[in-house]
C-alpha cells in the first residue's frame, strides 16, 4: 500500500503526466500552473522531486530540454515511455496488454488520440489523476516494474526526469522481491522478441477515431 495519501497522488500523477509530455509551447505556458500544483503536494518526498524537476526546466533553455527529452525517450529504447514494452517486449503478450488497457479506458468514458498507444506512461498517469485509486491507479501497480526499469535507466544516465519517476515509485506500493527479482533479470536480458510484433492490436485498433471525452479546461494543460 502507498504511503503518499490520495490527494497528493491525484495531483502528483496529473502534474508528472503532463511534465512527461514533450516540452512543447503549450507545455511551456503551463510551467506556472503547473508548479502551482505540486507546491500543493503535501508529501515532502514527492512534492520537492517534483518542484526540483521544475526548478530544472526553469532554469534550462527551452531547446536544450527539447533536445534532452527526444533524446531520452525517443532515441534510448532503455528509456521510452511505453510502460508494456518491458515487461513483454513486440510480442502478441504486448498486445494483449494494450488491448485491456484500452477496453478500461473505454469503460470510463476514456478515448486516445489518433495513433496513441494506451501504454504511454503520460496517458496511464492521466487516467490515473482522472479516475483516482482503485480502478483508475491499477494500471500503474499492474505495471510496476516497468516503472522501475524506467526510473533506473533514467537515472544511470543523470537525467532530470529521474526525479519525476521517483516520485511516481514512492506514490506506488513498495516493490515485493518477486518484482525485485524480475526487474533484475529484464535489466540483463531485456524484454522477449517475438517476430509476430503487434499484430493483435493493430488489427483491433483499425477504429482509431480517438479523443478524449474529458474537457481539456479539467486539466492543467
Amino acid at each position: 500500500m502507498s504511503t503518499v495519501a490520495a490527494d497528493d497522488r491525484r495531483r502528483l500523477f496529473e502534474v508528472a503526466g503532463l511534465l512527461l509530455t514533450y516540452p512543447d509551447d503549450e507545455l511551456h505556458e503551463a510551467l506556472p500552473a503547473i508548479g502551482a500544483a505540486a507546491r500543493e503536494i503535501g508529501h515532502a518526498g514527492v512534492r520537492d522531486r517534483v518542484t526540483g524537476f521544475l526548478e530544472w526546466c526553469a532554469t534550462t533553455g527551452r531547446e536544450e530540454v527539447e533536445q534532452h527529452y527526444v533524446a531520452t525517450f525517443d532515441l534510448r529504447r532503455r528509456s521510452g515511455l511505453y510502460l508494456t514494452y518491458y515487461l513483454h517486449g513486440d510480442t502478441r503478450k504486448r498486445g494483449v496488454a494494450l488491448l485491456t488497457l484500452k477496453s478500461r479506458y473505454r469503460a470510463h468514458g476514456l478515448r486516445l488520440a489518433p495513433g496513441e498507444l494506451p501504454d504511454l506512461l503520460p496517458v496511464v498517469l492521466e487516467f490515473a489523476a482522472t479516475v483516482g485509486p482503485g480502478e483508475g491507479e491499477a494500471p500503474l501497480r499492474q505495471h510496476r516494474r516497468g516503472v522501475e526499469l524506467l526510473r533506473a535507466a533514467l537515472a544511470d544516465v543523470g537525467s532530470p526526469y529521474a526525479a519525476l519517476l521517483e516520485a511516481v515509485s514512492l506514490a506506488l506500493p513498495p516493490l515485493t522481491d518477486g518484482d525485485r527479482a524480475a526487474i533484475a533479470a529484464l535489466a540483463v536480458d531485456g524484454p522477449p522478441v517475438e517476430a509476430v510484433g503487434l499484430a493483435p492490436y493493430s488489427a483491433y485498433d483499425a477504429d482509431a477515431s480517438c479523443t478524449p471525452t474529458h474537457a481539456p479546461e479539467e486539466s492543467l494543460r
